[in-house]
């Protein structure tokens, strides 16, 4: 490492070997993820709305051929857990919709890529001495 780099690295505070990532792919990586947890908890949901659905149809069968008043609750119990279900699935289509139009409504960080320093290089060195930066 120079001597500028450990200079710059003790003016600034940072460590020049340091690898980062930009905000764009943390960004990027953090969409990815959101995509395919939804992806897979709507896939999830619908398998447990069919399984929901064939479990109500065997429980009505049973109750209609018993006629016990137990065996009716049971089924309509069932009934109401699949749609509970189903309005957990649109529950998860209306969250998935703001997560979306949250980051529409970000738009762009708040990030100077074009800074310029107007004054010579020894005004610029004092501020860099100093640490501190006059508007």
């Amino acid at each position: 490492m120079t001597k500028f780099e450990d200079n710059m690295e003790e003016i600034f505070d940072i460590d020049v070997s340091e690898e980062t990532k930009p905000a764009e792919i943390v960004k990027e990586e953090e969409n990815v993820d959101a995509t395919k947890d939804y992806e897979y908890t709507r896939g999830e949901l619908y398998r447990l709305i069919e399984q929901g659905q064939e479990a109500v149809q065997g429980a009505l069968e049973v109750a209609q051929e018993s006629g016990h008043p137990r065996a009716f609750e049971v089924a309509v119990n069932a009934m109401k857990q699949v749609a509970d279900m189903s309005d957990k699935l649109i529950d998860l289509q209306q969250k998935m919709k703001n997560l979306n139009k949250d980051e529409e409504k970000k738009g762009p960080s708040s990030v100077t890529n074009n800074a310029i320093f107007l004054g010579s290089t020894a005004e610029l060195q004092k501020m860099l001495k100093r640490g501190k930066v006059e508007e």
